[in-house]
């Protein structure tokens, strides 16, 4: 009869006689103990860096994997001068043919099935915790540092900064997780041959449909009344003086609860299909906007100009992306990202001419993120040095914070390492520099009986109050 310590003797002679069986167990025993602490401190949350989860389930799982294999084959397949018997097929076949000598085998089966079940469970843990690793912010946005810097920076700082990359990016079921692996496997390709665009180009063509993404949290049915913003700006004078714009945004709704569309969101009513073409890749020169109605018939709105000449791209179906086309990675303008470090009291509105000298600074070209701290650092310094001594003297800190808030404004927003300079990227969201809303309600797309998709302010909202200084209708509604 064959004694367990006779089999556990037989497996680790037949792995010493084997050259790839050794490699394999030198490997496998290595990896084993670092890869299950390491795994155990990821799943627990206790490291949190991408590259800690990259050494993980990027080289050690696939090196224990390739260590498991190598043991196999090593004892079946690739044996030194001395035949490993009992491992044999032969040896085997002869066991399980004779039923008075299955009983030598048992503990063989036993040992086999105990390092089988050991071996599936670590693998199955590589592959869960490996799954979840590649589809985490980290993963994304942190790895290819460079290369995804701009994007996690905006991110972080966007309305969406709590929703995972691949709730948007990527869809549910096999065909998306496969397209998006592929797609994965090209960009790694990109960064390790340093092929990759700079800057890197928006998705738009190649992300999952938008209202089948969008809608998961923002239900169009359910948008409804209109919305007070307030958009606040600061001049470039002595006082960086606060102004305020008031608007009422008529949201509207796409339906609600059997009230008709209206509003902003009236585009995205279930009868009112809405299909265009345009001429560039930004989707940004409409040649033809159609208005399909619930009864079957079509007003088709052209505009033939030299702007929207060109031949012409796919007939699209509008929808969330086409004015939302940037609700996460959303990059500032200069005034917009001073403005809001004025407003949040990161760049102290008492210093002198502040907005006006930050605007001047940020807005020259560097080559780096770095040289630009370094030189926002020493200008602004010696502005205030000459400009403003004993402001300076008495209170060094707040020019300090100043800097830091300036900096941030820059750094938040331009990466001249990738090519990404103020206004690189295009939001769609309301009309700036005739782009957005423009696109179409230009009163330039016009029928062939003279109707124009129209250009009246008054369509989407209000104007309460422009460019004020502590408007009146503000102390109105907060009864002041």
């Amino acid at each position: 009869m064959v004694k367990f310590t006779d089999i556990i003797k037989t497996f680790i002679n037949g792995i010493a006689r084997s050259k790839v069986s050794l490699v394999g167990a030198v490997i496998t025993t290595l990896t084993f103990p670092i890869l299950l602490v390491s795994a155990f401190l990821d799943i627990m949350g206790i490291v949190a860096n991408a590259y800690f989860g990259f050494i993980i389930y990027m080289v050690l799982g696939p090196l224990f994997m390739v260590g498991l294999v190598l043991v196999f084959l090593g004892l079946f397949f690739f044996k030194g001068k001395e035949a490993v018997g009992i491992f044999t097929y032969d040896y085997l076949k002869e066991q399980f043919t004779a039923p008075n000598r299955f009983a030598k085998v048992r503990k063989l089966i036993l040992l086999a099935t105990a390092l089988t079940l050991l071996n599936l469970f670590i693998l199955a843990l590589i592959s869960y915790t490996g799954y979840h690793y590649t589809e985490s912010v980290g993963f994304c946005g942190q790895f290819c540092h460079t290369v995804m810097a701009p994007e996690y920076t905006t991110y972080k700082n966007s309305p969406h900064s709590r929703v995972r990359c691949v709730e948007c990016h990527i869809g549910p079921g096999a065909q998306w997780f496969a397209k998006s692996k592929i797609s994965g496997v090209r960009q790694l390709f990109a960064v390790a041959l340093n092929t990759y665009s700079r800057p890197i180009q928006t998705p738009v063509h190649g992300l999952r449909p938008a209202r089948e993404t969008c809608e998961e949290c923002h239900r169009p049915e359910l948008f409804h009344g209109d919305k007070l913003y307030i958009r606040d700006k600061f001049k470039a004078d002595e006082n960086n003086t606060h102004l305020q714009t008031v608007l009422l945004l008529k949201v509207g709704s796409g339906g609600y609860r059997g009230s008709d569309a209206h509003g902003i969101h009236w585009h995205v009513a279930p009868e009112n299909k809405i299909t265009y073409t345009h001429t560039d890749r930004e989707r940004e020169k409409i040649r033809e906007v159609t208005l399909s109605k619930p009864d079957g018939t079509q007003v088709v709105f052209t505009k033939e100009t030299e702007t929207t000449a060109g031949p012409v791209g796919e007939v699209r179906t509008m929808d969330c992306i086409d004015c939302h086309n940037r609700p996460t990675h959303i990059y500032l303008s200069p005034d917009e990202a001073l403005d809001q470090k004025l407003l949040h009291g990161n760049i102290p509105t008492s210093l002198p001419f502040i907005k006006k000298n930050a605007m001047e600074l940020i807005t020259k070209t560097y080559a780096s993120q770095e040289e630009a701290r370094n030189s926002i650092a020493t200008e602004i310094r010696a502005r205030y040095r000459k400009d403003y001594p004993k402001l300076v003297n008495n209170n060094m800190p707040l020019l300090e914070k100043a800097i830091a808030g300036i900096q941030a404004a820059y750094a938040e927003n331009v990466f001249p390492e990738m090519k990404i300079e103020w206004n690189t990227y295009r939001n769609f969201l309301g009309h700036k520099n005739d782009s957005g809303c423009f696109r179409c309600h230009d009163d330039g797309h016009e029928t062939k009986a003279g109707e124009t998709i129209s250009m009246n302010c008054d369509t989407c909202h209000v104007i309460l109050a422009e460019d004020e200084e502590a408007p009146k209708v503000l102390k109105t509604l907060r009864g002041l």
